[in-house]
């Protein structure tokens, strides 16, 4: 059962991370996108990653979770620091990210699912200033995926590493 459980949240991290991962390596080519270009590209990731990212992230941390509470020792903390990178990647999301999605999201006819997620059935309007620039918002948009994408790779070595030791 432990190596269930250790192989599943292996899968869920490393599933969390490619997509975090994914669009910090498309940072370069996206600051070369004019605006209507950016927002065209923009749009094709919610569907995708709102779904796969979301299943993977949450997953991936309540697996962490019940590993960590059956770890001990040196294998312990460094569950509990993968844990805390993942903890951190939402924390980046829901600071950072969530409401540049909202803002451009906004005026976008979404599904009923995605409106509640974005939050944008029923709410009071953008939680950032209309006249931000577009560019600040892409700046902070694709900054916070890099950040993300930085602590779920800490997470996934920092688990794996826990596996390692805990197999020698």
């Amino acid at each position: 059962m432990h190596v269930f459980l250790e192989v599943l949240t292996v899968a869920l991290v490393a599933s969390a991370m490619a997509m975090a991962l994914a669009h910090a390596l498309e940072l370069p080519g996206k600051l070369r996108l004019g605006r209507q270009e950016y927002f065209v590209v923009q749009r094709i990731y919610y569907p995708g990653f709102t779904i796969g990212g979301g299943v993977a992230e949450v997953g991936g941390i309540v697996a962490t979770f019940v590993l960590m509470l059956t770890s001990s020792s040196v294998r312990f903390w460094l569950v509990a620091g993968a844990l805390a990178g993942l903890i951190l990647m939402q924390l980046v999301f829901w600071v950072m990210t969530q409401p540049v999605n909202r803002h451009w999201l906004q005026d976008v006819e979404l599904t009923a699912p995605a409106k509640r997620f974005f939050a944008t059935e029923g709410s009071a309007g953008s939680p950032l200033p209309q006249t931000q620039e577009w560019t600040a918002l892409r700046n902070r948009w694709e900054l916070s995926h890099v950040v993300r994408a930085a602590f779920a790779v800490l997470s996934l070595i920092l688990l794996t590493t826990s596996i390692a030791i805990h197999g020698a």
